[in-house]
């Protein structure tokens, strides 16, 4: 009998401290590791536990990880890139990679509009775009605040804006108007503010946009919603004016969101920051 009472005290102190606070993913030891975990030198960069021993993925992968369920919606409402991600999300940002996924993504559209979209000519087929990250690129502000890995400072970010000096995407500049040319009316939501109008047009019409139908900014009953309430509420909008939308593209998972749904949309790639 005292054999089994032993034996039944120690397996369940060993699940005791399987689901104790101390206990995560990242440093998956049972008994001791908070002795582990306090130490200053303990971090993903140095998962070492015991004499030696390297627990979990390399940083690579757990940043590849990272940013790949971000782009699959499974991480969502972070205000910053992990700081041991950084220069990872850095380096896919700046890289030919980004630029080959984000092709593919527009390749996918034109796929998808060759074999589906069949226009009515009644002037009420419409195509909807995003604009940062998506017709425009505010990369280079980031490159200068930390990428993601600071807290955004929306009134910095804002007078960058007013410079009128985000670049385009080539990609996404040429199917611009190659939509235009088929007879969509194009209609751009974003969630910039209202009072950005006039550089926002500026800076498109200076890299090469023209010929939308409807630039759409948040006024100021718009700027305490959500950014998915809000989309939802413009999309409504030309819904009931008549219009069908054959498709959205954005960088945010909030862009399409809600309804009314879009009869496609395309997501391309921004590991950079999450608008909810």
């Amino acid at each position: 009998m005292a054999k089994c009472l032993a034996l039944s005290l120690i397996i369940a102190g060993l699940f005791i401290g399987l689901v104790g606070p101390q206990w995560n993913i990242l440093n998956p030891k049972w008994g001791r590791s908070d002795e582990v975990v306090n130490r200053p030198e303990w971090n993903i960069l140095n998962q070492r536990l015991g004499k030696g021993v390297v627990v979990g993925d390399n940083l690579k992968n757990y940043c590849e990880s990272w940013r790949i369920n971000v782009e699959l919606n499974n991480i969502r409402g972070f205000s910053v890139v992990p700081q041991e991600c950084v220069d990872h999300v850095k380096k896919y940002m700046t890289s030919s990679q980004y630029k080959a996924d984000s092709v593919r993504a527009v390749e996918e559209i034109r796929l998808y509009m060759s074999g589906f979209c069949t226009l009515k000519d009644d002037g009420k087929d419409s195509w909807i775009f995003d604009i940062d990250e998506t017709l425009l690129s505010t990369i280079p502000y980031y490159k200068k605040h930390g990428f993601g890995g600071e807290k955004l400072n929306a009134t910095s970010l804002e007078e960058w804006m007013e410079k009128s000096k985000a670049p385009a995407f080539d990609h996404t500049l040429e199917f611009f108007h190659e939509i235009k040319n088929k007879g969509f009316k194009i209609f751009l939501i974003f969630s910039r503010k209202e009072n950005l109008r006039f550089p926002t047009v500026d800076n498109l019409v200076s890299v090469g946009y023209h010929g939308w139908n409807r630039l759409t900014l948040r006024g100021f009953d718009d700027e305490l919603m959500d950014v998915k309430k809000y989309h939802s509420k413009v999309r409504q909008q030309l819904v009931d004016e008549g219009y069908r939308i054959w498709g959205i593209v954005g960088d945010q998972w909030s862009t399409f969101d809600g309804l009314p749904m879009a009869k496609r949309t395309f997501k391309l790639p921004n590991s950079i920051y999450y608008k909810a």
